[in-house]
């Protein structure tokens, strides 16, 4: 029986994966749309690495998913009730800073935070048999 081995260098990698782009996206939302191309790509991110195989990954991939898509669901949600916000905030343009200054407040200490515990954290090479990746 054959095995595939799963290096402690991949694992750490696939789990800082999500949140390095999360952090990046609403870094530089202001200035250029990333966020939007971030959602695009995230998808495919979140998919592969919460399927890993390390429930290490899939941990961080999964709170990584919880904050990014949950404060870009509560963007959206304010930018469908614009036409409230803004005579409240008094233009456009403050209410699209101060939606990019929770997101930015939520989502990146959290994620650096993440980071830093990525790095730190023990991670062991994971060997895995080729007939237990059939079957997941």
């Amino acid at each position: 029986m054959s095995s595939t081995t799963i290096s402690a260098k991949s694992q750490k990698r696939c789990a800082q994966l999500f949140n390095i782009g999360s952090v990046i996206a609403m870094t530089l939302m202001p200035i250029f749309p990333v966020l939007f191309i971030w959602i695009g790509i995230s998808i495919f991110v979140y998919s592969a690495n919460i399927q890993h195989p390390s429930p290490q990954v899939r941990k961080y991939t999964q709170y990584a998913g919880y904050r990014f898509y949950g404060i870009s669901g509560c963007l959206l949600a304010c930018m469908i009730f614009a036409g409230v916000l803004i005579p409240l905030l008094g233009n456009a343009l403050h209410l699209v800073l101060l939606l990019w200054l929770i997101g930015f407040v939520v989502v990146v200490p959290a994620g650096i935070s993440a980071l830093i515990k990525a790095s730190k954290a023990p991670w062991k090479d994971f060997t895995i048999d080729d007939k237990q990746q059939a079957e997941s």
